[in-house]
């Protein structure tokens, strides 16, 4: 899950003496050292990569066959996006041990999208067809911008990114609890909310809580995963997965460009879908800027900006490559980091390692075909963790401005207009269809109010004086 801080460049140029590094940036470590790192990087984010797929999968009701493929490509397109980010091909791509995954931060957005397209009516083909194709013409909005980064800083401050990303959060985790009663197939039935899913969901979050306060760095890194296999034994003695649904999934799964066909654009989905383009952008530089930071490489000057405009070109361009190959958004890993430093391997050829693993896992459907088959409440009692920390790490972003009366005014309308459309949504109900559907989400309306709040409130001398000093650092 992509770490929403956004780095500012200290003065001092590099991260120097920082980090401890064993193999830097372009050294070449032996094959079993690169596959050891490698593998590790893989415990850190292969859960990650795989659960907003789930999620969105179970609460569209797709068919096992679906759910599968889709996580197998999710898993296929991190390894060809983290190859290219690694690689860096021309102007695409960071060049740094920049690991790429499928983005929480869509995760509402889109399963708005599938839902509302559902109710028209829609069948899952149609649904998917118009979630990738909106997908893929937005990743256009983010490539532009990584052309013009140091003009997005007056935009998208620390307070608006981090009103942003609480938003993400809080909206996602009626998505993490209704998982924990049972999923939305259950809902307004007697399952829904019974002793045996609400149990299911405590072990998992017990079980994570416990291993991630350990002591051990290898249990705390891998609690998530740990948590999910619990979970997943323990609803198998219970009766509660049948492999019997694994029989008739293929062999193995090939890529094929927009397999559920096209779309016809909808204005309506395209601009929520635009603006959570503009935030992951921001997201990235923040996330890039540190993989710098511990990779030794400059945090100022020239290259520092070269390598973070194709970081975040690259993150665009993986983008449409994902919703080509029907996945979701990808964007840049923030937990990497901390391998990196634990590891104090930089080196970007473990990328490739990395890319490799990937493909090869998600090319054979019975990896995503198992994971499709978690219970819900197995499911809900993880992310409910996941979508938490997104909140809580917006709300950590805020903490990086000084809040004076000015921040308040901005938290107090974003957060009300946001979380009010969501709680109350008859409120729109008099609203034409299009822009009921834009304002309809927490995170559109929230996040529109912060901007425009933001651009229109006057600032204090010294927040002006903040924010000069951070384009400064930014050209």
């Amino acid at each position: 899950m992509s770490d929403t801080s956004v780095q500012t460049p200290p003065q001092n140029g590099a991260a120097g003496s920082a980090v401890e590094i064993i193999y830097g940036l372009d050294d070449r470590p032996s094959f079993l050292q690169s596959l050891f790192a490698a593998l590790q990087h893989l415990l850190a984010i292969f859960v990650s990569i795989i659960t907003p797929p789930t999620i969105i999968c179970g609460v569209l009701g797709l068919p096992i066959q679906m759910t599968s493929y889709i996580i197998s490509m999710a898993l296929v397109v991190s390894g060809i996006a983290t190859f290219i980010q690694a690689k860096k091909f021309g102007p695409v791509g960071s060049g740094l041990l920049s690991i790429q995954g499928t983005s929480f931060t869509f995760l509402g957005t889109i399963i708005a999208i599938g839902m509302a397209v559902k109710g028209d009516g829609g069948s899952n083909e149609a649904a998917l067809a118009t979630i990738f194709g909106i997908c893929f013409f937005g990743s256009f909005i983010e490539m532009v911008f990584s052309r013009f980064l140091k003009f997005l800083q007056k935009i998208i401050t620390p307070l608006v990114s981090g009103i942003i990303v609480t938003m993400i959060g809080l909206s996602l985790v009626k998505v993490g609890f209704t998982d924990i009663a049972g999923g939305s197939a259950a809902v307004g039935t007697d399952a829904f909310g019974s002793w045996q899913n609400l149990g299911l969901a405590a072990i998992v979050l017990v079980t994570i809580i416990i291993l991630n306060r350990s002591k051990n760095q290898w249990l705390r890194m891998g609690a998530i995963v740990i948590g999910l296999a619990v979970g997943y034994i323990v609803a198998a003695f219970m009766g509660r997965i049948d492999f019997t649904k694994l029989d008739g999934l293929s062999l193995i799964n090939v890529p094929i460009p927009f397999k559920y066909g096209f779309f016809k654009f909808r204005f309506d989905y395209f601009i929520p879908m635009a603006l959570l383009y503009l935030i992951t952008t921001v997201e990235s530089i923040g996330d890039l800027t540190a993989t710098s930071l511990v990779s030794n490489q400059p945090i100022e000057g020239k290259q520092y900006i070269k390598t973070i405009s194709g970081g975040v070109l690259g993150d665009g361009v993986n983008s449409a490559i994902a919703a080509l190959f029907n996945s979701f958004p990808n964007t840049t890993f923030s937990q990497n980091n901390g391998i990196i430093q634990l590891t104090g391997v930089a080196s970007r050829y473990i990328g490739y390692f990395i890319a490799a693993l990937l493909v090869i896992f998600g090319a054979f459907p019975i990896i995503g075909g198992i994971f499709s088959l978690i219970p819900s409440p197995v499911l809900g009692g993880a992310t409910i963790i996941m979508f938490g920390t997104v909140a809580a790490s917006g709300i950590k972003l805020i903490g990086t401005n000084v809040i004076n009366r000015r921040g308040i005014l901005i938290m107090a309308i974003s957060f009300g207009l946001g979380l009010g459309v969501i709680l109350v949504p008859d409120a729109l109900g008099h609203f034409p269809p299009l822009a009921k559907t834009i304002f309809g989400s927490a995170i559109t309306t929230g996040g529109l109010s912060a901007i425009f709040l933001n651009i229109i409130l006057p600032r204090s001398y010294k927040e002006q004086k903040v924010h000069d000093d951070l384009r400064t650092d930014m050209t």
